[in-house]
């Protein structure tokens, strides 16, 4: 991993991919590609399939606490990653949380959302979200902190196992099922090639480019998160999250000077 890292900021690669150690992976690419706009650490993205689309929700693991002013920086970040990655020209970013209504929720993702209502972005800011509108795919980026977003994607890659193992069990049971599964094999294996199509997710707020394969990921996962690494390599999107950090961080300042006055 030191290698990859280390061949990035020597300009030999334009991307990086692991399926190593997380915490690993992001000390190095720490340590060597150092961060934009004054921010401490990156964070992972997870590309979650939708039956929109492709939400990404951010940050999964990284940063397990957040503040609000962290939170509208993740914001910022999965625009700009959304606008590279999936092509969209306006993207739409929700704030998760355990209900729409303004006053729930703790202080940090209240916050975060007085921010964000009040800053002019370039990207529609929905509100706040639950946890079942991630599958729905009712905001392109959803944003949360990494601990809350590394239990959701560990419980939904347990349920998709869980739905495999239910699936092969089914259609094993009995000769008509067997018959059954013949039939529908060609959309199960369009199903299950989407489920594995995310690939990787990238550290987002580097000065340069690093893809995180999952470390139980097969050919066409590894695959896939080369392909991710290609695309972010190709495009502006670490200038672009430079440059709107630096406009998050007068907006951020702006608002609280208003909210304190």
């Amino acid at each position: 991993m030191w290698n990859a890292i280390e061949s990035v900021r020597g300009g030999e690669a334009q991307a990086a991919v692991s399926a190593g150690n997380t915490g690993a992976l992001m000390a190095i690419s720490r340590l060597l590609l150092r961060m934009v706009g004054g921010m401490d650490r990156p964070a992972l993205v997870a590309n979650w399939p939708t039956s929109k689309g492709v939400t990404a929700v951010l940050d999964v693991g990284a940063n397990v606490v957040c503040d609000a002013e962290r939170l509208v920086e993740f914001a910022v970040m999965g625009a700009a990653y959304h606008r590279a990655v999936h092509r969209s020209s306006r993207p739409t970013v929700g704030l998760l949380n355990v209900g729409t209504e303004h006053d729930k929720g703790h202080e940090e993702v209240k916050g975060a959302d007085r921010l964000l209502r009040a800053a002019g972005f370039e990207f529609d800011y929905l509100g706040f979200v639950e946890g079942d509108d991630i599958a729905k795919g009712a905001a392109d980026v959803i944003v949360t902190d990494g601990f809350t977003g590394n239990v959701a994607l560990k419980t939904a890659e347990g349920l998709a196992r869980y739905f495999r193992t239910e699936l092969r069990r089914t259609f094993t049971s009995s000769l008509s099922a067997r018959l059954g599964a013949l039939i529908a094999q060609g959309a199960l294996g369009k199903m299950g090639e989407r489920m594995n199509a995310s690939g990787g997710g990238p550290f987002l707020g580097l000065r340069g480019t690093v893809v995180k394969s999952h470390g139980g990921a097969d050919v066409v996962g590894f695959a896939a998160a080369i392909a991710l690494a290609i695309d972010l390599s190709r495009s502006d999107v670490s200038a672009e999250i430079e440059r709107n950090l630096d406009f998050t961080s007068g907006k951020s300042l702006g608002t609280n000077q208003r909210m304190m006055a």
